[in-house]
């Protein structure tokens, strides 16, 4: 099948479906494709944490007891 018959059919769909279509696609890309796993790396979690206390390196106030 042709990309820009795919495409038309695409078109003529509800967003709804659209958006089950682009899933589905991702789902089989991933089963399809070959994914060389990615070795984390110093750093690669930076920016993933929006919010933390201000306290968090404060000592927990179960420890009082052992400090």
């Amino acid at each position: 099948m042709e990309v820009a018959v795919l495409e038309q059919k695409v078109k003529q769909l509800p967003p709804e479906a659209q958006k089950e279509i682009v899933d589905y696609v991702d789902f089989l890309l991933y089963k399809y494709c070959i994914h060389k796993p990615v070795k984390p790396y110093a750093g690669c979690m930076k920016g993933t944490f929006i919010w933390m206390s201000d306290d968090f390196n404060e000592p927990l106030d179960d420890f009082k007891d052992y400090m």
